[in-house]
């Protein structure tokens, strides 16, 4: 793949304890706004932007983002990305993360909007450093469709590799085609329309950091699945289904506030956008 809509390349590192820029680059239907600082903890925060308002039938992405030792880095997105109608050709993100030794980067997008008759392959791959620390979320939700059709998209697939030092430590694959699979049943949707995801890795992880976020999320009063597994590399992933994008944004709200008091020391600042 050579001609892409849209490319980003973001290279971080720590300087008298402050992470900034290296490098800079991008062009097309992505940019990158001004770094961000919340608090005096030095970490940065990036909004990552697509100001055409949405993936249309054959665009292409390509991001490439580094944090060297000490950079601390978060990264979100202005608003949902949006997949419309794509007749002829899929839509495509591809997202490589390099992480080094000591370095923390959290990738929080918002929602992923899949409306009629979309296509969509998001493919992210993140090589990491033993010590090192990940954290991704991702939501899935399915857009309005005339027919008002619960899952009106043609496909949607999600893949991310996680490599530490060198080993393939995770590999996830999502894939759902609501034409060939029955999405309401057992192992798929399970009756719900909304899928949450979040993964973290980190050599800090125990079994009571994952008994505390079981907790909190149990306290949560409302109808929804979840799940949390160990990974075969020091991290763990939690996978929820529910039926509102607010739930899942809550659940993992709480989780990441829990996450970043004891990974970083500080609680995270609210990223909402409206």
């Amino acid at each position: 793949m050579t001609d892409w809509t849209g490319v980003l390349s973001l290279d971080l590192e720590e300087r008298r304890g402050k992470t900034v820029a290296k490098n800079v680059y991008f062009q097309g239907a992505l940019k990158v706004m001004r770094p961000i600082y919340h608090d005096n903890s030095g970490q940065v925060c990036y909004y990552l932007l697509n100001p055409g308002g949405g993936y249309l039938d054959g665009d292409r992405y390509k991001m490439e983002i580094s944090a060297n030792e000490g950079a601390k880095v978060t990264l979100t997105t202005q608003s949902a990305t949006k997949v419309y109608k794509t007749p002829k050709s899929f839509a495509y993100q591809e997202t490589t993360i390099s992480l080094k030794r000591g370095s923390y980067l959290e990738y929080l997008p918002d929602p992923l909007i899949a409306y009629e008759n979309a296509r969509y392959k998001q493919k992210n791959v993140i090589h990491m450093e033993s010590g090192a620390t990940f954290l991704y979320t991702d939501i899935l939700t399915p857009g309005w469709s005339p027919s008002g059709t619960r899952f009106s998209y043609d496909t949607v697939q999600l893949v991310t590799e996680i490599h530490l030092d060198g080993k393939l430590g995770m590999f996830d694959h999502i894939k759902l085609t609501p034409h060939n699979q029955n999405l309401s049943g057992l192992g798929f949707m399970e009756g719900y329309t909304h899928l949450g995801s979040m993964v973290a890795v980190s050599e800090n992880t125990d079994n009571a950091l994952l008994d505390e976020l079981y907790e909190t999320i149990q306290i949560e009063e409302a109808d929804f699945k979840v799940g949390i597994s160990r990974l075969a590399v020091p991290g763990f992933s939690i996978r929820i289904l529910a039926n509102s994008t607010q739930l899942i944004e809550r659940i993992f709200n709480s989780c990441h506030k829990i996450i970043s008091e004891k990974w970083t020391n500080h609680t995270p600042n609210s990223l909402r956008k409206y």
